[in-house]
């Protein structure tokens, strides 16, 4: 049964009407140390362990499971769609007798596209295999539940909704209780599971986002989607745009284009009053093309086209307006001199 059984202090009933437990939320540092903890606590001191995950997970959960990978432990590299999606059948079918842990990412942070973890998680749920998600980017974008959410082990990550950096969370579902192995030892906090002084400000802080999220959830995707119809809109009158990602299983406010015959790098140069990225802004370091890009079957060329836009909260219609212009603006003067 992947280590749990079916004890627990919280009925299906109670926890549809107060979400999660208290008890079930570890204090981390972020969702990297989240997605740490989950995976190399699940797997711990399980000889002979599988593990399934996908090729263009955020690399808190690529670099982990590579790790645990050199450490024995057998991995399986999902390929995604080419619109970024993790398929039911492909899960199912990568699952063996000593699989012990499934890790898929909610949103994904390079392309936007929304997983079902819903249909995922309830077939794991029936063969007792945990299922971890990181929701680092879905928070505050989309409706999380884990009362009526099959998943086990949920990450969490503060500034992504707004909060304070330096603070994220973990779930650990307690029914069916879920345990998972301490990768900080010391005086035993979180219930054993992560030691050391949890730093009250910043989870005040993160409590006080999250609460905020939820309260104007349905507000701001609905501006974000306008927002994000403006923005495409505005650039229609360059041809050769296109999305890097689902068209319809998404977030609205992440954007992968790609740009034919102009390379992104270029083009960031060019939009100086703009905050664009080539890539996930966590491995920003790199000059190679990303990963996530290459993963759904863009060329190296291709994927050095690309940029990432996103829009938020404090987005304004004006802004949109003026990045879309400059976009049109940069783009066809680069491809008049090539």
């Amino acid at each position: 049964m992947a280590g749990r059984s079916r004890s627990g202090s919280c009925t299906q009933e109670g926890r549809q009407s107060r979400h999660a437990d208290p008890r079930e939320i570890v204090w981390t540092s972020g969702a990297t140390e989240s997605d740490n903890l989950a995976i190399k606590g699940a797997v711990a001191g399980r000889q002979g362990a599988h593990i399934v995950t996908s090729r263009i997970e955020h690399k808190a959960v690529v670099d982990t499971c590579k790790w645990l990978e050199h450490q024995g432990t057998e991995v399986t590299w999902l390929e995604p769609a080419a619109d970024g999606t993790i398929g039911f059948d492909q899960v199912l079918d990568a699952l063996k007798e000593n699989t012990v842990l499934v890790s898929l990412m909610l949103v994904n942070n390079e392309l936007g596209t929304i997983n079902d973890i819903a249909a995922i998680g309830a077939e794991l749920r029936q063969r007792g295999i945990l299922f971890h998600v990181d929701a680092a980017q879905a928070a505050g974008k989309m409706a999380i539940d884990v009362g009526s959410m099959p998943v086990d082990l949920l990450a969490l990550s503060g500034h992504k909704v707004y909060g304070p950096k330096g603070v994220g969370a973990l779930y650990v579902r307690r029914s069916p209780d879920v345990r998972i192995e301490a990768q900080i030892h010391g005086g035993g906090h979180e219930r054993g599971m992560r030691s050391g002084t949890l730093p009250t400000h910043q989870i005040v802080g993160m409590g006080k986002a999250f609460e905020i999220a939820q309260s104007a959830l349905e507000q701001e995707v609905e501006e974000l989607e306008a927002l994000r119809e403006a923005f495409l809109s505005g650039l229609r009158p360059l041809e050769g745009v296109t999305l890097n990602g689902s068209e319809s299983r998404r977030v609205p406010g992440i954007m992968n284009l790609s740009f034919e015959g102009v390379d992104a790098e270029s083009l960031m140069l060019g939009l100086r009053d703009l905050a664009v990225s080539s890539g996930s802004a966590c491995a920003s370091a790199t000059v190679e093309p990303s990963y996530v890009l290459r993963g759904i079957g863009l060329s190296e060329q291709q994927a050095h086209r690309a940029l990432r836009f996103s829009i938020g909260r404090y987005t304004t219609n004006e802004e949109v307006a003026f990045a879309s212009a400059q976009i049109v603006d940069v783009v066809s003067r680069l491809r008049a001199v090539r």
